[in-house]
């Protein structure tokens, strides 16, 4: 597939020009207006996906071998998602295409080329940023072409079926949902205190009265568990297991789920009980 000429390349931005702006655009995943600390910014850039992040600037800014790799990496993916979201070969191929020439960067503004890869931040996988991505795109056109449909184009007797929904994107929705809901309410705070407020292990160790190791250890299995319990759940809802695995790509944040309404519900009760219960016995041993 060709669209004849390529971006003429922007003018270069740093490695860390680019991590500045990702930072300050999403303020280092706090909540807006609250200030980040050191930790929390070194917290946030580990937890970045940074070869996606470089692969998919290094595109908006027009680089030719960095386009080359994209379309290795990502073309037969695209089109796959996208057949698997209009279930359909030939949509499939359309939709990818359009994407394609989106993130090329065919829309001008203000007499340049502009390609929304710019747009990415590298909080999750840049396959599951695509499909998210893709998704979106067709939920718009169906709702464009609904709204453009002429009056004589529909028959009175049967109504006009709604338009199709993303199917993987809801799926993926529902499961993340049903995932979170079930975990106890020790282990939500544990996800909202140290994946949300960005709190260090020893502050959460501190918070809930037992030792910086026992969080770390309790934190690994937790996510361990979750993604067997995600899949799991993907499955049930309908997609393949590849499919399945394919969607675990796909950033929590770029769905549309309120992970901290879903986490706030957790206490820290449970917590310290079990180190009060704990002290407690190591006082009446002593």
């Amino acid at each position: 597939m060709s669209f004849g000429r390529r971006p003429k390349p922007k003018p270069w931005a740093s490695p860390s020009q680019i991590l500045a702006a990702v930072g300050t655009k999403t303020n280092h995943g706090l909540p807006p207006g609250t200030a980040a600390s050191a930790s929390q910014k070194a917290a946030f850039f580990r937890g970045l996906h940074l070869p996606d992040l470089a692969l998919a600037h290094a595109c908006a800014l027009g680089r030719e071998p960095a386009w080359e790799r994209f379309v290795g990496l990502y073309r037969a993916a695209l089109v796959r998602a996208a057949t698997g979201i209009t279930g359909s070969a030939s949509l499939g191929e359309d939709l990818a295409d359009s994407l394609y020439a989106e993130l090329y960067g065919l829309r001008e503004v203000d007499g340049r080329r502009k390609s929304p890869l710019a747009s990415f931040t590298g909080r999750g996988s840049l396959l599951g940023w695509l499909r998210t991505t893709l998704a979106q795109r067709y939920t718009d056109h169906h709702r464009r072409t609904h709204r453009e449909t002429p009056l004589e184009d529909f028959d009175a007797p049967s109504p006009a079926p709604a338009p199709p929904i993303p199917v993987a994107s809801t799926i993926l929705t529902a499961a993340v949902a049903r995932t979170l809901s079930e975990l106890e309410p020790e282990d939500r705070f544990l996800l909202a205190a140290y994946y949300l407020d960005r709190q260090t292990l020893l502050q959460i160790a501190r918070t809930i009265n037992v030792h910086e190791a026992t969080i770390s250890r309790r934190l690994k299995r937790l996510l361990e568990g979750l993604r067997i319990r995600l899949l799991k759940n993907l499955c049930a809802g309908g997609l393949s297991k590849a499919a399945a695995q394919e969607a675990l790509g796909t950033d929590p944040r770029d769905i549309e789920i309120n992970l901290r309404a879903l986490l706030q519900t957790s206490q820290t009760g449970a917590f310290n009980e079990q180190g009060t219960g704990s002290s407690q016995q190591a006082a009446n041993t002593a």
